[in-house]
Protein backbone atom coordinates (compact mmCIF):
# COMPACT_ATOMS: atom_id res chain seq x y z
CA UNK A 1 0.00 0.00 0.00
CA UNK A 2 1.25 3.60 -0.68
CA UNK A 3 2.33 6.02 1.54
CA UNK A 4 -0.72 8.56 -0.33
CA UNK A 5 -3.24 5.83 0.52
CA UNK A 6 -1.77 5.33 4.32
CA UNK A 7 -2.09 8.31 5.61
CA UNK A 8 -5.62 9.41 3.74
CA UNK A 9 -8.51 9.39 6.40
CA UNK A 10 -11.40 8.07 4.95
CA UNK A 11 -13.37 11.34 6.11
CA UNK A 12 -11.76 14.58 7.48
CA UNK A 13 -14.13 16.16 10.28
CA UNK A 14 -13.72 20.07 10.76
CA UNK A 15 -13.75 20.37 13.80
CA UNK A 16 -13.54 18.35 17.18
CA UNK A 17 -14.82 14.67 17.27
CA UNK A 18 -18.45 16.30 19.02
CA UNK A 19 -19.50 17.19 14.83
CA UNK A 20 -19.30 13.66 14.66
CA UNK A 21 -22.97 13.00 14.76
CA UNK A 22 -24.98 9.59 14.42
CA UNK A 23 -26.12 10.91 11.17
CA UNK A 24 -22.94 10.88 9.89
CA UNK A 25 -22.46 6.93 11.46
CA UNK A 26 -25.43 5.94 9.52
CA UNK A 27 -24.06 7.51 6.30
CA UNK A 28 -21.07 5.02 6.45
CA UNK A 29 -22.85 2.26 7.77
CA UNK A 30 -20.37 2.37 10.56
CA UNK A 31 -21.49 0.16 13.18
CA UNK A 32 -18.53 0.45 15.79
CA UNK A 33 -16.01 3.45 16.58
CA UNK A 34 -12.30 3.16 17.73
CA UNK A 35 -11.61 6.21 19.41
CA UNK A 36 -8.33 8.09 20.49
CA UNK A 37 -8.30 9.78 23.78
CA UNK A 38 -5.44 12.45 24.40
CA UNK A 39 -6.66 15.79 21.90
CA UNK A 40 -9.51 13.55 19.95
CA UNK A 41 -12.00 13.59 23.17
CA UNK A 42 -9.86 15.24 26.16
CA UNK A 43 -7.30 17.74 25.82
CA UNK A 44 -3.68 16.46 27.18
CA UNK A 45 -3.85 17.90 30.65
CA UNK A 46 -7.74 17.34 31.54
CA UNK A 47 -8.41 13.47 33.33
CA UNK A 48 -11.51 13.31 32.88
CA UNK A 49 -14.41 13.69 30.34
CA UNK A 50 -16.34 17.11 30.33
CA UNK A 51 -20.18 17.40 30.14
CA UNK A 52 -20.42 18.15 26.60
CA UNK A 53 -17.97 14.82 25.94
CA UNK A 54 -20.51 12.75 28.26
CA UNK A 55 -23.49 13.72 26.24
CA UNK A 56 -21.86 13.19 23.25
CA UNK A 57 -20.73 9.86 23.82
CA UNK A 58 -24.80 8.92 25.52
CA UNK A 59 -25.69 10.47 21.54
CA UNK A 60 -23.27 7.87 20.20
CA UNK A 61 -23.92 4.97 22.20
CA UNK A 62 -27.39 4.93 20.52
CA UNK A 63 -25.64 4.15 17.09
CA UNK A 64 -22.50 2.39 17.47
CA UNK A 65 -20.46 0.41 19.58
CA UNK A 66 -17.46 2.18 21.11
CA UNK A 67 -13.92 1.75 22.25
CA UNK A 68 -11.41 3.93 23.50
CA UNK A 69 -7.56 2.73 22.23
CA UNK A 70 -5.03 4.55 23.24
CA UNK A 71 -1.14 5.27 23.35
CA UNK A 72 -0.82 7.06 26.41
CA UNK A 73 0.27 4.40 29.51
CA UNK A 74 -1.46 5.99 32.35
CA UNK A 75 -3.90 3.77 33.84
CA UNK A 76 -4.99 6.59 35.94
CA UNK A 77 -5.56 8.90 33.67
CA UNK A 78 -7.31 6.96 30.95
CA UNK A 79 -8.84 5.00 32.92
CA UNK A 80 -10.52 7.90 35.01
CA UNK A 81 -11.31 9.28 31.66
CA UNK A 82 -12.87 5.87 30.33
CA UNK A 83 -14.64 5.68 33.82
CA UNK A 84 -16.31 9.00 33.39
CA UNK A 85 -17.74 8.27 30.00
CA UNK A 86 -18.84 4.23 30.97
CA UNK A 87 -16.26 3.14 27.65
CA UNK A 88 -14.06 0.01 27.60
CA UNK A 89 -10.15 0.86 26.77
CA UNK A 90 -6.97 -0.17 26.26
CA UNK A 91 -3.81 2.09 26.60
CA UNK A 92 -0.49 1.88 25.80
CA UNK A 93 -1.68 0.80 22.62
CA UNK A 94 1.67 1.85 20.39
CA UNK A 95 -0.19 3.08 17.39
CA UNK A 96 0.24 2.67 14.61
CA UNK A 97 0.67 -0.44 15.66
CA UNK A 98 -2.81 -2.60 15.12
CA UNK A 99 -2.62 -4.97 17.76
CA UNK A 100 -4.59 -3.57 20.52
CA UNK A 101 -7.29 -2.27 17.81
CA UNK A 102 -7.07 -5.77 16.80
CA UNK A 103 -8.08 -6.72 19.98
CA UNK A 104 -11.11 -4.06 20.42
CA UNK A 105 -12.67 -5.13 17.42
CA UNK A 106 -12.78 -8.72 18.56
CA UNK A 107 -14.37 -7.79 21.65
CA UNK A 108 -17.09 -5.55 19.35
CA UNK A 109 -17.50 -8.54 17.36
CA UNK A 110 -18.09 -6.46 13.74
CA UNK A 111 -16.34 -6.57 10.67
CA UNK A 112 -13.46 -4.20 10.26
CA UNK A 113 -15.28 -2.14 7.45
CA UNK A 114 -17.97 -1.02 9.61
CA UNK A 115 -15.70 -0.07 12.41
CA UNK A 116 -14.30 3.52 12.46
CA UNK A 117 -11.00 4.62 13.56
CA UNK A 118 -11.19 8.08 14.95
CA UNK A 119 -8.44 10.15 15.49
CA UNK A 120 -6.54 13.75 15.78
CA UNK A 121 -3.40 12.17 14.47
CA UNK A 122 -2.26 11.21 11.16
CA UNK A 123 1.04 8.76 11.64
CA UNK A 124 -0.97 7.03 14.64
CA UNK A 125 -4.54 7.17 14.23
CA UNK A 126 -5.24 7.28 10.08
CA UNK A 127 -2.39 4.97 9.55
CA UNK A 128 -3.08 2.08 11.82
CA UNK A 129 -6.72 2.49 11.05
CA UNK A 130 -5.84 2.38 7.01
CA UNK A 131 -3.43 -0.53 7.87
CA UNK A 132 -6.35 -2.40 9.42
CA UNK A 133 -8.72 -1.88 6.49
CA UNK A 134 -10.93 0.55 9.00
CA UNK A 135 -13.32 3.71 7.58
CA UNK A 136 -10.91 6.85 8.92
CA UNK A 137 -12.06 9.61 10.32
CA UNK A 138 -9.19 12.41 11.14
CA UNK A 139 -10.86 15.35 13.42
CA UNK A 140 -9.15 18.53 14.80
CA UNK A 141 -7.75 18.06 18.44
CA UNK A 142 -9.20 19.05 21.37
CA UNK A 143 -6.08 21.64 23.13
CA UNK A 144 -5.86 22.66 26.37
CA UNK A 145 -6.18 26.35 26.62
CA UNK A 146 -2.63 26.81 27.54
CA UNK A 147 -1.48 24.57 24.20
CA UNK A 148 -3.91 26.19 22.24
CA UNK A 149 -1.76 29.69 22.38
CA UNK A 150 1.16 28.05 20.77
CA UNK A 151 1.26 26.15 17.22
CA UNK A 152 0.62 22.13 17.07
CA UNK A 153 3.83 21.28 15.61
CA UNK A 154 3.69 17.82 15.71
CA UNK A 155 0.36 18.27 13.96
CA UNK A 156 1.88 20.47 11.72
CA UNK A 157 4.64 18.45 10.84
CA UNK A 158 2.06 15.27 10.02
CA UNK A 159 -0.07 17.39 7.95
CA UNK A 160 2.95 18.66 5.64
CA UNK A 161 4.47 15.32 5.34
CA UNK A 162 1.65 13.68 4.59
CA UNK A 163 0.70 15.87 1.92
CA UNK A 164 4.50 15.53 0.44
CA UNK A 165 3.37 12.13 0.39
CA UNK A 166 0.73 12.63 -1.56
CA UNK A 167 -1.98 12.67 1.02
CA UNK A 168 -5.27 14.98 0.80
CA UNK A 169 -5.47 16.56 4.04
CA UNK A 170 -6.58 20.42 4.26
CA UNK A 171 -9.90 20.30 2.90
CA UNK A 172 -10.25 22.14 0.01
CA UNK A 173 -12.46 25.45 -0.05
CA UNK A 174 -15.34 25.04 -3.03
CA UNK A 175 -15.42 28.41 -4.59
CA UNK A 176 -18.81 29.94 -5.54
CA UNK A 177 -19.22 30.02 -9.20
CA UNK A 178 -21.63 31.93 -12.00
CA UNK A 179 -23.04 28.00 -12.46
CA UNK A 180 -23.12 27.96 -8.79
CA UNK A 181 -25.43 31.58 -8.47
CA UNK A 182 -26.33 31.99 -11.90
CA UNK A 183 -27.42 35.73 -10.80
CA UNK A 184 -23.50 36.58 -10.43
CA UNK A 185 -23.83 37.75 -6.79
Amino acid sequence: MYWNKLLQPDLILEGSVLNLTPDIIRKYDLKGLVLDVDETLVPIRVASASGELQQWVEQMRSCTVLWLVSNNLSEARIGGIARSVNLPYFLGAAKPSGRKIREALKAMNLPVHQVGMVGDRLFTDVLAGNRLGMFTILVEPILHPDVALRSHPIRNFEVWASEILGATITPKKRRLTTLDNPSGK
